[in-house]
């Protein structure tokens, strides 16, 4: 189980860094929120740790930009104990919340508690595009004329799309998700990647139903029961 802690606190980050990986967990840090997200899309971390103080992007805003593409579970660990700081926090998508200073225990429960929902029964589903079952935990899609072969890219944009339904992602996170922070801009590899995965998973690829154009702004995958 890899954990990435976030803090500007190297005495935390040390700290945290010895008794987490004491408790057996592989542990990636960084100190500020541009390195947490860039640690986010390069590690793909089980669970995030974050703290709110942090530089160059606050914890809340780190938070809102994970929940963009992805569904890891957020633990917020800050010295802020007001009220509104913890709603802003759970508002903007974080699972947890735990004030400093805390109690060592205390932390590793509810680190054990966000991974329990990790290993919830609908982890890895098959998901069903009308005649055609996408199987996410061997990565085999099938259809009514047998295996249907997807590139390691299309598969990476599938995974993105289905494990976030009917959820808008920003052309922005889907790019730096897939192709990296340098290529965040690069609308056309986009484009380009979504037109063959419609090719090979939609009825009528020119009238997309599951994974549909949210015009200016990016993409939302409609599960089969809401189309």
């Amino acid at each position: 189980m890899k954990i990435l802690v976030a803090d500007d606190d190297p005495q935390i980050i040390r700290a945290l860094r010895i008794t987490l990986g004491a408790a057996g967990y592989e542990v990636v840090t960084a100190a500020d929120g541009a390195a947490a997200l860039a640690q986010a899309i390069s590690q793909h971390p089980d669970i995030v740790m974050l703290d709110l103080g942090m530089p160059h992007l606050d914890g809340v805003q780190v938070v809102q930009a994970l929940r963009g593409w992805s569904q890891v579970p957020i633990l917020v660990v800050s010295g802020r104990t007001g009220a509104a700081d913890k709603v802003d926090a759970l508002d903007a998508g974080a699972d947890d919340y735990v004030t400093k200073p805390f109690a060592m225990d205390e932390l590793l429960a509810r680190i054990r508690a966000l991974t329990r929902r990790l290993a919830g029964p609908s982890e890895s589903p098959t998901v069903r595009l009308g005649d055609i079952a996408i199987d996410m935990a061997s990565r085999v899609v099938t259809g009514p004329d047998g295996a249907i072969r997807l590139t390691p890219t299309e598969w990476r944009l599938l995974e993105l799309l289905v494990q976030n339904p009917g959820r808008l992602i920003t052309r922005e996170a889907m790019l730096t998700q897939v192709w990296g922070p340098s290529h965040a801009r690069d609308t056309g590899y986009l484009r380009l990647y979504l037109a063959q995965l419609r090719k090979k998973l939609e009825p009528v690829p020119a009238s997309p139903r599951y994974f549909v154009t949210e015009q200016g702004m990016g993409y939302r995958f409609v599960p089969q029961g809401l189309v």
